[in-house]
């Protein structure tokens, strides 16, 4: 148990002692869970996750009935841990600013690229602009597949009211890093740009990101 451990070996004080940086994966691992069980110590449990894993990297996609078939892991630990994954994702991914002038495709994809990275799952979000074409909020409105059956135009245009938007870019990522539209991404647009121009709020661009390429509906269909 983490009681018998000299206290100068004990994760949290190395933490203070050394630093975040020196700990190895099972010392942090250790930290987050905070105890063990009756019968298997917090850095044997923490020890059992990572065996579990095989790779630290493997991490990202672990999920809470993944965790949960982990002995020593209930519902508890599970959702601390995966609320210390989520927690550090924002903080290194979300990092978009608001008023940023979204007035080009490129930009749209550099500013927010970062929000797909490790998804293995479709997510849509609305991006929410001013008179400016200045961003206002963006929301994640879907995950999974996308299309006309999945995503409903009323949830984009009821934020868009709530935002008082002038416009709005919606995003999707396809983490095949294939960006080619599917007959789904083709109904859906056209059905958006429609209710936009009904609605005097415009859907610019439907944006589809890959990890390093995206499609923009707005620049296939000004092509020379």
């Amino acid at each position: 148990m983490i009681k018998d451990i000299i206290k100068s070996e004990r994760p949290r004080e190395r933490l203070l002692e050394v630093g975040e940086k020196s700990l190895s994966n099972e010392e942090l691992l250790s930290i987050i869970l905070k105890t063990g069980t009756k019968n298997i110590s917090v850095k044997d449990l923490s020890r059992k996750i990572l065996n579990e894993i095989k790779d630290i990297s493997n991490l990202k996609d672990i999920t809470y009935n993944k965790l949960i078939k982990i002995k020593g892991i209930g519902t508890v630990k599970a959702i601390e841990i995966l609320a210390s994954l989520e927690l550090g994702r924002r903080v290194y991914y979300r990092n978009v600013k608001q008023k940023v002038k979204l007035n080009n495709t490129t930009l749209v994809f550099e500013q927010f690229k970062n929000l797909f990275i490790n998804e293995t799952q479709e997510n849509f979000y609305a991006l929410y602009l001013n008179t400016k074409t200045e961003l206002i909020s963006y929301k994640l409105l879907f995950k999974g597949t996308i299309n006309t059956s999945v995503v409903h135009p009323r949830e984009i245009f009821k934020y868009a009211f709530l935002e008082s938007a002038s416009s709005i870019i919606v995003i999707h990522n396809h983490p095949s890093n294939n960006t080619t539209p599917s007959k789904e991404d083709i109904e859906l647009t056209n059905k958006l740009f429609e209710i936009g121009n009904i609605m005097a709020i415009p859907v610019i661009d439907h944006i589809i990101i890959g990890i390093d390429n995206y499609y923009s509906f707005y620049e296939n269909m000004h092509k020379n």
